[in-house]
């Protein structure tokens, strides 16, 4: 494992999150976990103005998420993410989502790397990039 800072978000489920069985729905932890990445580059000070002005964005290749516990309205939530791995051209991001009581409600994997979208190709990595994701 790499030697990276968790990033915590907090969030609460809203009725728009939630399916017509009271839960929040599969696809809609997909949305909350891009959030919480999104929040994650925000903290770094890498932002879609840099994205335009640099043309490299972060992009996801792979995901992998366990529904462990369901999420349920007015819920209040932490998400914590973590780079586990990045090598070359290919990191490995877990996010794990909890809820109040601090049980694990779902454990996702997120494989990524970062895109020239000039050159539309996945770049290597170098110290600016692990810098954006606070990789020491």
């Amino acid at each position: 494992m790499l030697n990276s800072k968790m990033f915590i978000y907090k969030k609460t489920i809203k009725e728009h999150h939630l399916d017509f069985m009271g839960h929040v729905n599969n696809a809609v932890y997909l949305t909350i976990l891009e959030e919480a990445r999104w929040e994650f580059l925000k903290n770094q000070n890498y932002t879609m103005q840099d994205i335009k002005d640099t043309g490299i964005a972060p992009i996801i290749l792979e995901c992998n998420i366990k529904f462990i516990k369901e999420l349920i309205l007015r819920q209040e939530i932490i998400i914590k993410s973590q780079v586990t791995s990045f090598d070359g051209k290919i990191g490995i991001m877990q996010q794990n989502i909890f809820n109040e009581n601090d049980v694990l409600c779902s454990s996702a994997k997120f494989t990524f790397g970062f895109f020239d979208v000039k050159a539309r190709k996945l770049i290597t990595s170098d110290e600016t990039l692990k810098n954006i994701i606070d990789i020491i």
